[in-house]
């Protein structure tokens, strides 16, 4: 009878303190002092503690990234369009894309510092990759990219009204604007074509945004969204490209 107490009580110790114990029971005073090990282990001790230092993980780099964002973005005294405006007259053509990002340091051990990265097509279909100083708007320079579908965007803007410059001031209504860039395959691949922009606001975050292409409508952007959300927002992406046919 003894035994058994003394087995119970270390099996409820462990299940509480979430980790393996191990009991020595007697066998009772008429015994001759046996001792038998037994072994008491509570699953889920280890896993549990893996799984929440694994969520502590996610949740800083998120942090992380969610910070310097915001730092970036705080910090930039020129516009995504007026940053694009500086890349055109750097490189003539058709701006594509334009991103608030972090530039290495060189070889010297200079520290990363923030650029806006605009992507032009010129007219002979070269393209051209321009760096902009988000606090000034000098060019810092531009190097000459490959890219593979030209022909697509070409197709994509055909026809469209509303270049990277005037989406990005559509969407600065809904905070600061960190990137545009067109999206030739549109909503799932649909192909109806638009502008994509992500801004970032206090108390809302990073948020995405469509800008119509001819319209110069700005719709929620449901795009990058689980597939149980596609169902659900059906209508938005209807909306974001029927001005637009």
């Amino acid at each position: 009878m003894k035994r058994n107490i003394v087995i119970a009580a270390v099996t409820a110790a462990a299940l509480i303190g979430g980790g393996t114990a191990t009991a020595l029971a007697t066998t009772g005073d008429d015994d001759s002092g046996t001792t038998r090990q037994s072994d008491v282990r509570a699953s889920g001790g280890d896993d549990a503690d893996d799984r929440a230092g694994d969520d502590a993980d996610d949740r800083g780099d998120d942090g992380g990234d969610d910070r310097d964002d915001a730092a970036r973005a705080s910090s930039a005294k020129v516009t995504a369009a007026e940053a694009v405006a500086a890349a055109l007259r750097e490189a003539p053509g058709t701006a594509v894309s334009a991103e608030l990002d972090d530039e290495d340091g060189d070889d010297d051990g200079d520290r990363e510092r923030a650029v806006w990265e605009v992507d032009v097509l010129a007219g002979d279909g070269t393209w051209h990759s321009v760096r902009i100083d988000p606090g000034t708007g000098k060019v810092l320079g531009s190097e000459t990219d490959d890219e593979d579908d030209t022909d697509e965007v070409r197709a994509a803007l055909k026809g469209s009204s509303v270049d990277a410059a005037e989406a990005a001031k559509a969407a600065a209504a809904r905070g600061t604007v960190t990137s545009v860039e067109l999206d030739e395959d549109g909503h799932y691949g649909d192909g109806r074509a638009a502008w994509e922009v992500e801004t970032l606001s206090s108390g809302k975050g990073e948020q995405d945004w469509r800008v119509g292409l001819k319209s110069g409508e700005v719709t929620a952007d449901r795009s990058h969204h689980s597939g149980s959300d596609r169902s659900d927002h059906s209508d938005d992406s209807d909306d974001s490209g029927s001005d637009d046919d």
